[in-house]
């Protein structure tokens, strides 16, 4: 099943069901309103969700409507804990070696884990503010990440492995370290305090959705990327992660218990290759250095748009896309430009002066024209009737749709309100 969560103006929003065609959904909330809920009492909802997706799917859910990516926020807007891991060597190669720090060995557990923040987590479309700092090296990571039941301390990787509940797709935004001297694993991979959130696709998908594409813990398809609206990555997300997500588990509960709802992610997707392309700005500069001499790619700058996308074997989307775009601080979605000053035009020779040319005089103003039609040319028509909530950027109220209990299926249009 696919499950997506609502913007109500709550901080968790309300959980929606979503059909495999990410047409139509349905709202969740006469079996639980929030997916926390679910995630804490995984056994008896879940096959109760699961029923309302069958239906959804075979086109009997009466009161079903169309599914609008515009109205998510990402599917756990607030997770008790959100790590990523380092389980793709090439991407830690390759930025290790443009920083002059010491490659990690592959062992048997991951070089690196970092905690990232739990809270702020972004829906799929919402913009992501550059800092005020000019200078600031804002750069994004496309990866794949996992939502978990309870885990106990101590727990084996098959043992983790059935602990996962859901499979995301996410956009680790980051804030690069501006100095190479001195840089160590940690300053390379840790997000600093008060970094750039997290940014999640629309949809979080049962591992099941997959079929053969989930297996041995991980997630047989290619990951898509595209800046401003070129190609950067196709990158198959399975080839070359050296450890799948029942270890990267395992290695964060070696102490303590996870607990349900904590978000784990295994960092940006790479592969040796460099023809598939780079999931993070980082590494492209870092491979332009070592081909090139020098990194000929700019960091992201306001106005730049990031697309991720994950689609399966049919071509259709696994969880929806990620399609964000950075703004600036105070939220303009296009830099200034600068002022240049105008340059003097250049004379223009003539063989004589023209002659002067006779025009008729202008008719006098009508009067009862200008009054019946103030300046503008149009009268100012009123707005239309019934505006788009897709447009309000706000979920459906029980106010605007009371007739969503009428018995006849929605195939489009205002979704009905949560019953």
């Amino acid at each position: 099943m696919k499950l997506a969560t609502y913007r109500d103006g709550s901080r968790d929003g309300q959980l929606v069901v979503v059909s495999r065609d990410l047409t139509q959904a349905h709202y969740a909330n006469g079996i639980a309103g929030r997916l926390q809920q679910v995630l804490d009492d995984w056994n008896f909802l879940s096959p109760q969700l699961e029923d309302l997706s069958t239906t959804l799917n075979h086109g009997r859910a009466r009161h079903a409507f169309a599914f609008d990516p515009r109205l998510c926020m990402a599917p756990l807007p607030r997770a008790y804990a959100h790590v990523e891991a380092l389980a793709y060597p090439a991407h830690a190669r390759r930025l290790c070696q443009a920083h002059g720090v010491a490659v990690p060995t592959r062992g048997d557990t991951p070089s690196a884990a970092t905690m990232r923040g739990g809270d702020g987590l972004l829906g799929a479309v919402e913009p992501l503010r550059l800092p005020a700092d000019s200078g600031a090296m804002l750069d994004f990571g496309a990866g794949l990440a996992v939502l978990t039941g309870d885990i106990e301390a101590g727990a084996d990787a098959a043992r983790c492995l059935e602990a996962v509940r859901l499979l995301l797709l996410v956009n680790g935004w980051r804030l690069r370290p501006s100095a190479t001297e001195g840089a160590t694993l940690a300053t390379l991979f840790n997000v600093p305090p008060g970094g750039t959130p997290s940014a999640f696709a629309p949809l979080a998908v049962t591992p099941d959705e997959l079929g053969d594409a989930w297996r041995g813990g991980r997630v047989h398809l290619p990951l898509q990327v595209q800046l401003n609206g070129r190609k950067a990555a196709l990158i198959d997300a399975a080839a070359q992660m050296d450890f799948h997500f029942g270890q990267l588990l395992a290695h964060l509960a070696r102490q303590r218990r996870l607990g349900a709802g904590s978000i784990v992610g295994a960092g940006p997707v790479a592969g040796d290759a460099a023809t598939q392309g780079f999931a993070c700005l980082a590494e492209r500069r870092a491979h332009e250095a070592e081909t090139a001499g020098a990194a000929k790619t700019a960091w992201l700058r306001v106005g730049d748009r990031v697309r991720i996308e994950v689609k399966g074997r049919d071509g259709g989307s696994v969880f929806g896309a990620i399609d964000q775009t950075v703004v600036g601080a105070d939220g303009a979605e296009v830099a200034p430009a600068p002022v240049e000053p105008e340059a003097a035009p250049l004379p223009v020779e003539t063989d004589a002066a023209p002659l002067p040319v006779e025009t008729e005089a202008a008719p006098p103003p009508d009067e009862t024209n200008q009054a019946d039609h103030p300046p503008g040319g149009t009268d100012t028509a009123p707005p239309p009737a019934g505006a788009s909530l897709a447009d309000s950027g706000r979920a459906p109220t029980a106010a605007d749709v009371e007739d969503a209990a009428a018995p006849e299926r929605t195939t489009g249009g205002t979704p009905p309100a949560p019953r």
